[in-house]
């Protein structure tokens, strides 16, 4: 029960910090600026943040009721109930290919030569990866 407490607290943070990543290659795609230093540890530090919720999500999963319930039952029964659909299946596929996305992105735009593209390439990949996280997130339990 601690880890998924201290899941759902970190999911705060990484929402924070993706949300930050991308407003900031959207500034510096739109005003032209230059892709420093400190850009560069944004968009890592929102790579990492959202790794360490991605090992924490999987701890939470392997650990949850619903993977208890995908065992017994089967993928069919958990096919069959949203609840757990969402828990077992939806949920973390969405977050790793979030996290796929992300992970591209922070390479491609190391490849790439100007500040314009750099910032664009962030704010593709992670403007992606963070709608494909808002879309999954389980709200009605996250914010109860």
């Amino acid at each position: 029960m601690m880890i998924k407490m201290i899941h759902s607290t970190w999911a705060i943070i990484t929402l924070i910090i993706l949300l930050i990543a991308v407003v900031n290659a959207i500034i510096g795609v739109t005003s032209k600026k230059e892709f420093t230093d400190k850009s560069l540890r944004i968009s890592l530090f929102a790579l990492i943040v959202t790794h360490i919720q991605l090992i924490l999500g999987l701890v939470v999963l392997f650990t949850s009721v619903s993977f208890t319930f995908l065992k017994e039952n089967g993928m069919g029964a958990v096919m069959k109930d949203s609840t757990a659909r969402l828990f077992v299946v939806e949920h973390p596929l969405i977050m790793i290919l979030a996290i796929v996305f992300l992970t591209i992105g922070f390479s491609k735009q190391k490849k790439k030569t100007t500040d314009f593209t750099k910032f664009k390439t962030i704010a593709v990949f992670y403007g992606i990866a963070l709608l494909l996280v808002l879309s999954r997130i389980p709200w009605g339990q996250w914010l109860n």
